[in-house]
């Protein structure tokens, strides 16, 4: 690792300086996604020469860890028979990719410059639905028949391999491609060269389909730690496998979307700097409209007891302590919530079971914060006339001590409901719940207001 950011270093300083003749030797040595660094911080006009200088396999795989605005630069900058030699060297799956990035114009020099059977292979991916385990997939594994011997394993191993995404895990599958078991490259080397693939398989293959969702797949690698998963069809033939590294992306995909619902921003399958100004403001100004919009309720809330708090001025100094302690407890639920349904730690059927949970913590939580509170009224509201300062602790005290209780309740429901209703449970976070829990702290805190005090509205 020391060794890798010592060159990358070094490649940084190559680059300001422009030697470009030493930095080509350099980029040899250095993994593809720090060539894809050092390209990115080049002009374009610098960059498509330079990347001409790597060696073809090389070339495939950084061109892979480009984003797509560099990508369609450089096949722009290439000829025919430059492009050529580089898809070739580049798998099925991560030419699906590139193609569904790129726009019409440089979709077809791609697909004009790759073989038939490569073409056919990546307009197949393509057909399966956005975000499904056939667009995640590569149709480029290793299939072995149960009556080979381990001898006869390596042979096919060694003769297909070079062309495959990856060859430790290899399918075992009868005539019709349905699967019938998998060895791992070890379970092999372990085994006698005469030993038939039969007696060392696993047949208890756990296998997804090429319409599952991506997102599953991915909680499906990280529960089992696989390093590859089998894909089959609709009549349970064998066409693919998702790998480990593809499954990686999905969850870091996923874990930024989540982030930006969590933020209120829709969405957005580009890099923060590949997003435009106005594109970035239309992600987030419909959801800031909405919750402008919903916190006109908090609005209606106080002009209903507008002379309540028109007797009693103090009253309204505790509503923003009332408000935020509310967003924060009714966030901290959710948070926990949202991210064990990510998880998979809990399911809307569980929502008693959590709910228990949360409010004996919100019990806890509500005491300790309502005592604390009356002791700071006691100390900093002195009496005015107005109301006499006891009684202004055990009001806020008890309405903090019920918002604690409602916003736990809120933070745990909302997320629930919106995955029991088929939406995702990020939209139900922090500036949502805050806007709902500040409605109820506001009514909460009026009403008790008003009964204890004996205020009419």
């Amino acid at each position: 690792m020391q060794e890798i950011k010592e060159l990358m270093e070094r490649a940084g300083e190559l680059v300001e300086s422009r030697s470009f003749a030493e930095l080509k030797n350099l980029m040899k040595e250095l993994p593809p996604q720090d060539v894809a660094a050092i390209l990115s911080e080049l002009p374009r006009e610098e960059a498509a020469p330079l990347f001409r200088l790597l060696p073809k396999d090389q070339a495939a795989e950084v061109l892979v860890e480009l984003d797509p605005d560099q990508q369609a630069a450089l096949i722009s900058a290439f000829s025919d028979r430059e492009l050529a030699s580089i898809l070739d060297e580049m798998f099925l799956d991560d030419m699906a990719d590139l193609v569904e990035e790129m726009p019409a114009g440089l979709v077809k020099k791609v697909l004009k410059n790759t073989d038939p059977a490569s073409r056919k292979a990546v307009n197949d991916l393509l057909k399966y639905p956005k975000d499904s385990a056939g667009t995640l997939m590569t149709p480029e594994f290793v299939d072995l028949r149960r009556q080979m011997t381990v001898r006869e394993c390596f042979d096919r191993i060694r003769a297909t391999g070079p062309d495959k995404e990856t060859v430790y895990t290899c399918y075992v599958t009868d005539e019709r491609r349905r699967i019938q078991g998998v060895v791992s490259v070890k379970d092999l080397l372990l085994a006698s060269y005469e030993t038939p693939v039969s007696e060392i398989m696993e047949t208890n293959v756990i296998t997804i389909r090429t319409t599952d969702d991506k997102e599953e797949i991915a909680h499906t690698f990280d529960k089992y730690d696989f390093l590859a998963l089998p894909v089959i069809d609709g009549e349970d033939r064998l066409v693919g496998i998702v790998t480990f590294d593809d499954a990686m992306d999905v969850l870091q995909e996923e874990n930024t979307e989540d982030f930006e619902k969590m933020a209120a921003i829709t969405p957005s399958e580009k890099g923060y700097f590949e997003v435009s100004v106005f594109t970035h403001a239309k992600n987030r100004i419909l959801w800031l409209l909405v919750l402008m919009v919903s916190a006109t309720l908090t609005g209606n809330i106080l002009s209903h007891y507008e002379a309540a708090f028109a007797t009693i001025p103090v009253l309204v100094a505790m509503i923003p302590m009332l408000m935020d302690t509310g967003g924060n407890c009714g966030s901290q639920a959710s948070t926990m919530v949202i991210r064990g349904l990510a998880l998979g730690d809990m399911k809307p059927r569980d929502f008693l079971r959590v709910w228990f949970k949360e409010i004996r913590i919100a019990l806890i939580v509500g005491t300790a914060l309502a005592v604390i509170n009356f002791g700071r009224v006691l100390l900093f509201y002195h009496g005015n006339g107005q109301v006499p300062t006891v009684l202004l602790a055990f009001i806020t005290s008890l309405t903090l001590f019920l918002v604690v209780l409602v916003a736990k309740t809120l933070g745990t429901a909302l997320p629930m409901l919106a995955k029991r209703i088929g939406l995702d449970p990020a939209i139900m976070a922090s500036p949502l719940i805050t806007t709902v829990v500040d409605a109820c702290s506001v009514l909460l805190f009026f009403s008790i207001a008003c009964a204890v005090l004996h205020l009419t509205v």
